[in-house]
């Protein structure tokens, strides 16, 4: 089904159908509809035809003038999908506040004057209000008010044809009022008459026209003489840029094979106008033919199905001897040697609708542009996608982004300039990244991330330890946390606020990587990325890669395995670590608790300061499996540090064990189907503090820590021990720039 797309007229249109009518000149008011995103476009070929009164809304235009503007529109525009003629004045119109105001609407309209007792007619309706909550019987109330009339007036009611109707009427209710106009094409512009087959996920003809009108066609034979599609399909981009480049009237196939029009059907039809402009077309046409011959254009695809439907669509549209057609993949693709300047490569290449096309699809994006390199050094590549992440894939920097849509699905139109391969500008999988690469804010970033490493000098000599944090959303547009883990570079994006666009967080990210990597000296390929959320369930204990890239950092005595890439995590919370240094400290003899110990990194420290035995207890088999690697790297005997798998709140509700030194680190939220009950540390952590404290020597300590920024201890149920906020002397210099990153008590019994 066609999207229609039809509104209001905007509120200085103050003037009556039969006003109109009066006019010596006939001037009448229309509206013209197109895809979201095409409407300066639409404008510009208004301006061309000399229409009048031209204002934008979203996915239409509306102008005023004389009939042969309208008809000009039908023969001429590219982009358009419908040409209405707006028979009534909503905004002087009583409101809609009910369906018998509808109907009277509807009724006021001279229906007699637009058809005949013998004319068909159907019905589109849109929108709906409290009154009129369906859109089917919204168009029965306005059928109703048609027929009514029509039977009092001329004495026979019109019969209804939903199918191939001989006149078609919108309307449309929106704000209180309904807007009516009589569809002058009967149809969408977009079916021009040449495209009878088609693949599985065509692109409209006027989307086609657009996204070539963005990227200057057919001006831009003037520099690129030649276009190529290599994933051409139903040859759709081909066809409409030849059209273009011949003059050829989109209407005029339309009219050739005698498709329908509406205006035919319309009782005001000025037929010899129309005639004019067909012959006008018919003229045009022709000698854009003598103007431009020879093969100028080159379509491929892997398919041979679709690259016959493509030939026979190009010879139906009458510009067959303009396009070749070969039949070839992505990756074998060879320009033509005819070809033998500069051109414009375009193609609409395969968005990908579930997880696993998309993966498989990256491959074919990224050797899209690696072909382009290859064949085409020198040219143009324009790249339309309803996927961003996958023309990321690309590796390439585009030039510019324009932004459409495909009926509802945002897409954006890159546009790249094919270098050669020593100068263009990779995104990622790139031996370097230069200061003459990075954008204004991606230097923004650089120069930051230069200044808190150098703020960082003095305490690294000191503080024995090769990983550490270097960033931390320092700069709020660019939110994310960048650690270094023995010279490797990891970084975590923070989720945007709903507020910011997608592509305004994915230039930000991308940006944001090319200052590391420049910083670095590090490939994008070898910074492990990952997006940071608010966990849910037993997200935490997901695998998100198969890497299985285990190396050793050191912190201290301690040494720890981590991994980047193949778990939410890296085995190591950094900023914990000034922590599990004054736990090592303390363990002498102690008899140590970890709870919710995650790869048990603290309790590493506990054994190698001398804690006579240790528990640490997780819900994760993963991390405990860990734990224990980090035991052996450490040269820790399990004989008397145990592992326990168990979920923490009723391991703990029925420990019986007595402890000298507890760490309670427990997450923020949980509800994971491992453990009894939800865990809300902001609500539980009274509780979990008591109990605690019922399992603690006389003289010993329980360090309580949370990531929560909000957190708030309930000192007033706690007043019956100790509390000492030490969160300031457990954050190390490379945190120090985010003094919220955790809060940390310690707790010791009165």
């Amino acid at each position: 089904m066609n999207e229609l797309i039809f509104l209001a007229p905007p509120p200085d249109i103050a003037i009556t159908y039969y006003d109109l009518m009066t006019m010596t000149q006939k001037t009448f008011f229309f509206s013209a509809t197109c895809p979201k995103g095409l409407e300066d476009l639409l404008a510009r070929e208004l301006h061309q035809l000399s229409a009048e009164g031209i204002q934008n809304s979203i996915g239409a235009v509306y102008f005023h003038g004389a009939l042969r503007v309208a008809y000009d529109l039908c023969m001429w525009s590219r982009v358009a999908n419908r040409v209405l003629l707006l028979l009534n004045d909503a905004g002087r119109s009583p409101p809609i506040a009910s369906e018998l105001a509808l109907y009277s609407a509807a009724a006021e309209i001279p229906w007699e004057d637009h058809l005949t007792g013998d004319t068909t007619f159907a019905v589109d309706f849109v929108g709906t209000n409290k009154e009129i909550t369906n859109t089917q019987y919204g168009a029965v109330r306005v059928k109703d008010a048609i027929v009514d009339r029509m039977r009092t007036k001329v004495g026979r009611r019109p019969d209804v044809d939903k199918s191939q109707p001989q006149l078609r009427i919108q309307a449309r209710l929106a704000k209180g009022q309904v807007q009516l106009g009589l569809d002058l094409a009967g149809g969408s512009l977009h079916q021009r008459g040449y495209r009878l087959e088609q693949g599985a996920a065509p692109l409209k003809e006027n989307l086609a026209a657009g996204i070539l009108l963005r990227l200057g066609w057919p001006e831009a034979l003037q520099t690129e003489g030649f276009l190529i599609d290599p994933m051409c399909g139903a040859g759709t981009l081909l066809i409409e840029a030849a059209m273009m480049t011949r003059d050829l009237a989109p209407g005029l196939i339309r009219t050739r094979n005698g498709g329908h029009w509406g205006f035919r059907h319309w009782l005001g039809h000025e037929a010899d106008v129309w005639t004019e402009i067909v012959a006008d077309a018919e003229a045009r046409a022709q000698n854009g033919a003598r103007q431009v011959a020879g093969m100028q254009m080159w379509g491929a695809d892997k398919n041979p199905r679709m690259l016959q439907i493509a030939k026979t669509n190009a010879d139906r549209a009458g510009v067959a001897d303009m396009i070749g057609f070969g039949q070839s993949d992505i990756e074998r693709f060879e320009k033509p040697s005819f070809m033998t300047g500069v051109g414009l490569m375009v193609c609409n290449p395969p968005y990908g609708e579930r997880l696993g096309d998309v993966e498989e699809l990256k491959g074919t994006y990224l050797a899209l542009a690696d072909m382009s390199k290859r064949q085409c050094p020198g040219w143009q590549l324009a790249v339309f996608t309803g996927n961003p992440e996958l023309a990321k894939e690309m590796r390439l920097r585009p030039k510019r982004i324009n932004k459409f849509f495909n009926g509802a699905l945002p897409c954006e139109l890159y546009l790249y300039e094919l270098l050669s391969v020593e100068q263009a500008t990779l995104r990622r999988d790139r031996d370097s990244v230069r200061e003459e690469d990075l954008s204004e804010g991606a230097l923004m970033v650089a120069n930051r991330l230069k200044k808190n490493l150098r703020k960082l000098v003095p305490w690294l000599k000191t503080a024995d330890t090769n990983a550490y944090r270097v960033y931390d959303a320092d700069l709020p547009e660019y939110a994310a946390a960048v650690d270094l883990y023995d010279g490797r570079v990891h970084v975590q994006e923070y989720a945007a606020p709903k507020t910011i666009p997608d592509e305004v967080a994915q230039r930000r990210l991308r940006e944001l990587l090319n200052a590391v990597a420049y910083v670095f000296a590090v490939p994008q390929k070898k910074i492990a990325l990952k997006t940071r959320q608010r966990n849910r369930g037993s997200q935490q204990y997901e695998k998100l890669d198969q890497g299985g890239e285990f190396f050793v950092v050191n912190e201290g005595r301690a040494k720890f395995w981590v991994n980047l890439r193949d778990y939410l995590d890296t085995g190591l919370f950094l900023d914990h670590r000034p922590l599990r240094k004054r736990i090592g400290d303390e363990a002498w003899g102690k008899r140590f608790l970890n709870l919710f110990c995650y790869t048990a990194s603290a309790t590493v420290h506990a054994a190698l300061g001398g804690a006579a035995q240790s528990v640490s207890v997780d819900m994760s088999n993963t991390y405990l499996d860990w734990a224990e690697r980090n035991f052996t790297l450490n040269a820790i005997k399990v004989e008397r540090h145990q592992l326990v798998q168990a979920d923490c709140l009723k391991w703990l509700n029925e420990c019986r064990q007595g402890f000298d030194l507890i760490m309670l680190d427990p997450p923020t939220f949980s509800n994971s189907k491992r453990m009894e009950g939800v865990l809300d540390i902001q609500r539980d952590h009274v509780a979990l503090i008591r109990r605690c404290m019922e399992l603690l020597s006389a003289k010993g300590k329980l360090y309580f820590s949370t990531n929560l920024r909000t957190f708030k201890l309930n000192l007033a149920e706690l007043d019956d021990v100790m509390v000492e906020d030490i969160s300031a002397q457990t954050i190390d210099p490379d945190f120090a720039r985010n003094a919220k990153i955790h809060h940390c008590f310690l707790i010791q019994q009165k």
